[in-house]
């Protein structure tokens, strides 16, 4: 069954897998996901990643959760923005601070993915893909 969009797919593995408190979790991999991961672990929501393949050859991704001493992870919450439906794009004055600044708008842009932060100092706009608090 073909996935109509892999980006939301790789946010609820990563969603679901919090709730079951997996250490890792395994997707299916492409450029994307990867910098999706990338921006999560600079911004310390996720412990590492790493790109692999499996038995057939075929890109994966595998996360590394993080979690703190109390057991809850760092993730408190993970929203889809954009789709492949609806594209939701927006200049760096349009994008809102996620609760505060203590979350993170993940946007891509011509410079590649961007948080929020980076894109608003920058001064580029682009689609936003997700929001993770």
């Amino acid at each position: 069954m073909p996935m109509t969009d892999p980006i939301a797919d790789f946010l609820t593995h990563i969603r679901n897998a919090i709730m079951r408190r997996h250490a890792t979790v395994e997707s299916p991999g492409s450029r994307i996901k990867t910098e999706i991961a990338r921006v999560l672990k600079e911004e310390g929501f996720i412990q590492d990643w790493n790109a692999a393949e499996d038995k057939r050859g075929l890109p994966r991704i595998v996360v590394s959760l993080k979690y703190d001493p109390e057991g809850g992870s760092v993730i408190r919450g993970l929203k889809r923005v954009s789709s492949p439906g609806l594209r939701r794009h927006a200049s760096y004055r349009e994008l809102p601070a996620v609760l505060n600044g203590q979350g993170i708008t993940i946007v891509s842009t011509s410079h590649g993915l961007l948080t929020d932060f980076q894109c608003r100092d920058q001064k580029i706009g682009g689609e936003v893909i997700c929001r993770v608090w």
